[in-house]
Protein backbone atom coordinates (compact mmCIF):
# COMPACT_ATOMS: atom_id res chain seq x y z
CA UNK A 1 0.00 0.00 0.00
CA UNK A 2 1.21 3.64 -0.75
CA UNK A 3 3.13 5.55 2.37
CA UNK A 4 2.32 8.64 2.01
CA UNK A 5 -0.73 11.20 1.06
CA UNK A 6 -0.15 14.51 -0.07
CA UNK A 7 -3.07 17.08 0.46
CA UNK A 8 -2.73 20.10 -1.13
CA UNK A 9 -4.95 21.96 -3.31
CA UNK A 10 -8.23 20.08 -1.98
CA UNK A 11 -6.94 16.66 -2.98
CA UNK A 12 -5.38 13.87 -1.22
CA UNK A 13 -2.74 11.84 -4.02
CA UNK A 14 -1.55 8.46 -2.43
CA UNK A 15 2.10 7.64 -3.23
CA UNK A 16 5.17 6.66 -2.12
CA UNK A 17 7.61 9.96 -1.13
CA UNK A 18 11.40 9.13 -0.83
CA UNK A 19 13.63 12.07 1.11
CA UNK A 20 17.09 13.14 0.47
CA UNK A 21 18.99 11.34 3.77
CA UNK A 22 20.96 14.14 5.08
CA UNK A 23 20.15 17.11 3.31
CA UNK A 24 17.74 19.46 1.63
CA UNK A 25 16.51 18.65 -1.44
CA UNK A 26 18.20 20.37 -4.81
CA UNK A 27 14.51 19.90 -6.12
CA UNK A 28 11.46 17.64 -6.99
CA UNK A 29 10.83 14.65 -9.44
CA UNK A 30 7.60 12.87 -10.05
CA UNK A 31 8.30 9.43 -10.62
CA UNK A 32 5.83 7.87 -12.98
CA UNK A 33 4.97 4.25 -12.69
CA UNK A 34 4.61 1.35 -15.84
CA UNK A 35 1.55 -0.23 -16.40
CA UNK A 36 2.21 -2.51 -14.06
CA UNK A 37 1.19 -0.22 -10.92
CA UNK A 38 2.97 1.23 -8.01
CA UNK A 39 5.67 -1.58 -8.12
CA UNK A 40 8.69 -2.31 -5.58
CA UNK A 41 10.82 -1.45 -8.44
CA UNK A 42 9.43 2.15 -8.89
CA UNK A 43 9.90 2.43 -5.42
CA UNK A 44 13.55 1.77 -5.72
CA UNK A 45 14.04 4.54 -8.86
CA UNK A 46 12.60 7.09 -6.32
CA UNK A 47 14.96 5.91 -4.22
CA UNK A 48 17.87 6.47 -6.40
CA UNK A 49 16.91 9.98 -7.34
CA UNK A 50 16.72 10.96 -3.74
CA UNK A 51 20.11 9.51 -3.38
CA UNK A 52 21.09 11.49 -6.18
CA UNK A 53 19.57 15.02 -3.84
CA UNK A 54 15.60 15.45 -5.06
CA UNK A 55 12.42 15.17 -3.24
CA UNK A 56 11.05 12.15 -5.22
CA UNK A 57 6.95 11.31 -5.23
CA UNK A 58 5.98 8.11 -6.99
CA UNK A 59 1.77 8.93 -7.42
CA UNK A 60 -0.70 5.77 -7.27
CA UNK A 61 -2.19 6.62 -10.39
CA UNK A 62 -4.34 2.53 -9.56
CA UNK A 63 -4.79 4.15 -6.24
CA UNK A 64 -3.73 0.64 -4.65
CA UNK A 65 -4.14 -1.77 -6.99
CA UNK A 66 -1.42 -3.22 -8.92
CA UNK A 67 -0.79 -6.44 -11.70
CA UNK A 68 1.99 -9.06 -12.20
CA UNK A 69 0.31 -10.11 -15.66
CA UNK A 70 -0.05 -8.51 -18.40
CA UNK A 71 -3.53 -8.68 -19.41
CA UNK A 72 -4.17 -7.77 -15.58
CA UNK A 73 -1.66 -4.25 -16.40
CA UNK A 74 -3.77 -3.68 -19.76
CA UNK A 75 -7.03 -3.53 -17.92
CA UNK A 76 -5.64 -1.14 -14.98
CA UNK A 77 -4.27 1.01 -17.98
CA UNK A 78 -7.35 0.96 -20.04
CA UNK A 79 -9.43 1.63 -16.76
CA UNK A 80 -6.98 4.32 -15.48
CA UNK A 81 -9.02 7.97 -16.19
CA UNK A 82 -6.09 9.96 -17.69
CA UNK A 83 -7.82 13.46 -16.49
CA UNK A 84 -7.55 12.34 -12.93
CA UNK A 85 -4.06 11.30 -13.33
CA UNK A 86 -3.03 14.55 -14.80
CA UNK A 87 -4.69 16.25 -12.36
CA UNK A 88 -2.81 14.21 -10.22
CA UNK A 89 0.61 14.52 -11.63
CA UNK A 90 0.02 18.51 -11.76
CA UNK A 91 -0.96 18.53 -8.03
CA UNK A 92 1.91 16.30 -6.79
CA UNK A 93 3.98 19.04 -8.52
CA UNK A 94 2.07 22.45 -7.43
CA UNK A 95 2.45 20.62 -3.71
CA UNK A 96 6.39 20.33 -4.16
CA UNK A 97 6.84 23.80 -4.92
CA UNK A 98 4.21 25.15 -2.46
CA UNK A 99 4.41 23.68 -0.04
CA UNK A 100 7.91 22.17 0.11
CA UNK A 101 8.96 25.37 -1.33
CA UNK A 102 11.23 23.90 -4.30
CA UNK A 103 12.09 25.84 -6.86
CA UNK A 104 11.80 23.48 -9.89
CA UNK A 105 10.50 19.89 -10.38
CA UNK A 106 10.68 17.20 -13.11
CA UNK A 107 8.92 14.14 -14.28
CA UNK A 108 10.19 10.88 -15.39
CA UNK A 109 8.08 7.98 -16.25
CA UNK A 110 8.36 4.69 -17.72
CA UNK A 111 6.08 2.83 -20.23
CA UNK A 112 2.72 3.91 -19.53
CA UNK A 113 4.68 6.77 -17.06
CA UNK A 114 6.44 7.78 -20.28
CA UNK A 115 3.36 8.69 -22.39
CA UNK A 116 1.78 10.23 -19.25
CA UNK A 117 5.56 12.55 -18.60
CA UNK A 118 5.20 13.78 -22.25
CA UNK A 119 1.54 14.80 -22.02
CA UNK A 120 2.64 16.73 -18.83
CA UNK A 121 5.31 18.29 -21.03
CA UNK A 122 3.13 19.13 -23.00
CA UNK A 123 0.11 20.42 -20.48
CA UNK A 124 0.93 23.99 -19.34
CA UNK A 125 -1.20 23.92 -16.68
CA UNK A 126 1.50 21.16 -14.98
CA UNK A 127 4.22 23.39 -14.67
CA UNK A 128 6.89 21.10 -15.05
CA UNK A 129 10.36 22.26 -15.74
CA UNK A 130 12.16 19.01 -17.02
CA UNK A 131 11.01 15.76 -18.17
CA UNK A 132 12.98 12.13 -19.21
CA UNK A 133 10.68 9.99 -21.35
CA UNK A 134 11.49 5.98 -21.07
CA UNK A 135 10.05 4.71 -23.84
CA UNK A 136 6.36 6.59 -23.51
CA UNK A 137 3.96 4.82 -25.94
CA UNK A 138 0.95 6.70 -27.63
CA UNK A 139 3.17 9.09 -29.26
CA UNK A 140 1.00 12.28 -29.62
CA UNK A 141 1.07 14.36 -32.81
CA UNK A 142 3.89 16.30 -33.84
CA UNK A 143 1.22 19.52 -33.24
CA UNK A 144 0.81 18.44 -29.74
CA UNK A 145 4.68 18.10 -29.12
CA UNK A 146 5.33 21.32 -31.00
CA UNK A 147 3.73 23.32 -27.71
CA UNK A 148 6.01 21.81 -25.73
CA UNK A 149 8.94 24.25 -23.96
CA UNK A 150 10.07 22.22 -21.23
CA UNK A 151 13.74 20.50 -22.00
CA UNK A 152 12.89 16.87 -22.59
CA UNK A 153 15.06 13.58 -22.40
CA UNK A 154 13.84 10.45 -24.02
CA UNK A 155 15.17 7.04 -23.74
CA UNK A 156 13.98 4.67 -26.33
CA UNK A 157 14.59 0.70 -27.44
CA UNK A 158 15.43 0.14 -30.99
CA UNK A 159 13.77 -3.32 -30.51
CA UNK A 160 10.79 -1.61 -28.91
CA UNK A 161 8.10 -3.32 -31.41
CA UNK A 162 4.99 -0.76 -29.99
CA UNK A 163 7.15 2.35 -30.75
CA UNK A 164 8.35 2.50 -34.47
CA UNK A 165 11.73 4.60 -34.92
CA UNK A 166 9.94 7.25 -37.56
CA UNK A 167 7.85 8.24 -33.93
CA UNK A 168 11.04 9.18 -32.09
CA UNK A 169 12.82 10.45 -35.07
CA UNK A 170 9.46 12.49 -35.64
CA UNK A 171 9.48 13.58 -31.31
CA UNK A 172 13.50 14.86 -31.83
CA UNK A 173 12.78 17.04 -34.91
CA UNK A 174 9.65 18.57 -33.49
CA UNK A 175 11.52 19.61 -30.74
CA UNK A 176 14.63 20.72 -32.85
CA UNK A 177 12.53 22.13 -35.10
CA UNK A 178 10.91 24.30 -31.83
CA UNK A 179 14.65 24.90 -30.25
CA UNK A 180 13.33 22.76 -27.70
CA UNK A 181 16.49 21.35 -25.52
CA UNK A 182 16.13 17.82 -25.86
CA UNK A 183 18.48 14.27 -26.28
CA UNK A 184 16.50 11.56 -27.51
CA UNK A 185 18.06 8.63 -27.84
CA UNK A 186 17.81 5.16 -29.42
CA UNK A 187 19.55 2.18 -27.78
CA UNK A 188 20.36 -0.24 -30.53
CA UNK A 189 19.17 -4.01 -29.16
CA UNK A 190 17.00 -3.18 -26.26
CA UNK A 191 13.78 -3.90 -25.88
CA UNK A 192 10.66 -2.46 -24.49
CA UNK A 193 10.77 -2.05 -20.66
CA UNK A 194 14.52 -2.01 -20.86
CA UNK A 195 14.84 -0.43 -17.90
CA UNK A 196 12.82 -2.64 -15.29
CA UNK A 197 15.79 -5.19 -14.38
CA UNK A 198 12.69 -6.94 -12.93
CA UNK A 199 11.59 -7.73 -15.92
CA UNK A 200 13.46 -10.11 -19.16
CA UNK A 201 13.66 -7.45 -21.02
CA UNK A 202 16.20 -5.48 -18.86
CA UNK A 203 19.22 -4.07 -20.93
CA UNK A 204 22.01 -3.13 -18.95
CA UNK A 205 23.99 -1.09 -20.98
CA UNK A 206 20.96 0.71 -21.92
CA UNK A 207 19.99 1.12 -18.53
CA UNK A 208 22.87 2.05 -17.03
CA UNK A 209 23.24 4.93 -19.73
CA UNK A 210 20.08 6.25 -19.62
CA UNK A 211 20.39 6.37 -15.98
CA UNK A 212 23.66 8.52 -16.15
CA UNK A 213 22.17 10.67 -18.43
CA UNK A 214 18.81 11.01 -16.50
CA UNK A 215 21.24 12.50 -13.68
CA UNK A 216 22.81 14.69 -15.87
CA UNK A 217 19.93 16.09 -17.84
CA UNK A 218 18.02 16.80 -14.21
CA UNK A 219 21.39 18.22 -12.83
CA UNK A 220 21.20 21.00 -15.94
CA UNK A 221 17.72 21.61 -15.71
CA UNK A 222 16.72 21.18 -11.76
CA UNK A 223 19.50 21.56 -9.44
CA UNK A 224 21.34 24.39 -11.34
Amino acid sequence: MPDFTIEHGGLEIAGYLSEPDDEEPTAGLIVIQEWWGLTDDIKEIADRYSAAGYLAFAPDLYHGQAATEPDEARKLAMAMERDIAAQEIDTAIAWMKEEQGLAKVGCVGYCMGGGLTLATAIRPTSNVDAVHVYYGGGMPSAEQIATITVPVLGSYGGEDAGIPVDQVDMLRATLEEQGVPNDIKVYPGAEHSFFNDTRPAYHEAAAMDSWMKSVEWFEEYLAS
